[in-house]
């Protein structure tokens, strides 16, 4: 792909989220599609984002589980980028139509008191850590699920370009220190209009939610980035995709680790 290509996939994208109408996978339109490429989109979608005066949050890391690794056929993670209009507070209520088609994750989310980048080590991101808490992420995607023609589903590259497929972060009220619980054995309850859908630890994260945050800074420096103050990191989900339609409510109950809910009208 040429920087050209980078920069066309990126206004795409960002039509298909004003829009709320879906474009065709990038991979079959780009088949020589490369991992650098996709973060080249990602990196292009979000000088648009900045230029229309969205500011970076955070970041989320996603594909952190075996079995979702094994889906995708590779064997890292990926990154996106949270942006200040995708916060919602506990509680809140999305409004109809925000999202094409959105799914929420339940995550552990880190928050930030020091930069952090390059060859850092698990020790550097337990000192870096402000608090921990219970998140949730909300997914969208841009992009189709599958072609509708051939029945190819999108694949990594497509993830990747169309920012991770974040599309929002809730976080819970509660905040502890990092050194506060054991975060692999941190788990939770999620309930979709009051029946329970999924549970999960947080170890299903690359067996410790604090080995995502590593990988996600050593990748981060790979392109020039580091985590900044008060930023906020969505490690990984420890559980499987739950779809929202209209009208859905989400609880996620971590028990003693706190709670964190939203709902979509």
């Amino acid at each position: 792909m040429t920087p050209e290509d980078h920069a066309q996939a990126a206004t795409d994208l960002l039509r298909a989220e004003e829009t709320g109408q879906q474009i065709g996978l990038l991979s079959l339109r780009y088949p020589d599609m490369a991992m650098d490429d996709a973060y080249a989109v990602q990196s292009a979608l979000m000088t648009h984002k900045l230029a229309q005066g969205r500011r970076v949050i955070g970041w989320k890391i996603g594909l952190t589980s075996k079995a979702m690794q094994s889906a995708l056929k590779i064997d890292i993670p990926d990154s996106g980028i949270l942006f200040d209009d995708m916060a919602f507070e506990t509680g809140a209520t999305v409004p109809q139509g925000r999202f094409i088609q959105p799914r929420i994750e339940t995550e552990i989310a880190f928050v930030m008191k020091s930069p952090l980048g390059g060859d850092v080590t698990a020790e550097d991101i337990r000192a870096a850590t402000d608090y921990v808490c219970p998140a949730i992420e909300i997914l969208d995607t841009r992009i189709l699920r599958a072609d509708p023609d051939s029945g190819q589903a999108r694949n990594v590259f497509d993830t990747i370009s169309d920012n991770a497929a974040n599309a929002g972060v809730v976080l819970g009220s509660e905040r502890h220190g990092i050194e506060d619980f054991d975060l692999r054995w941190v788990g939770a309850l999620t309930f979709r209009d009051d029946e329970l859908e999924e549970t999960g630890l947080g170890a299903g994260v690359l067996n410790d939610p604090v080995e995502s945050v590593v990988w996600l800074a050593r990748r981060m420096a790979q392109y020039g980035q580091k985590i900044e103050p008060g930023q906020i990191i969505l490690s990984g989900s420890f559980i499987r995709p739950i779809e929202c339609p209209p009208g859905t409510r989400i609880l996620a109950d971590f028990g003693p680790f706190g709670s964190v809910s939203v709902n979509f009208a």
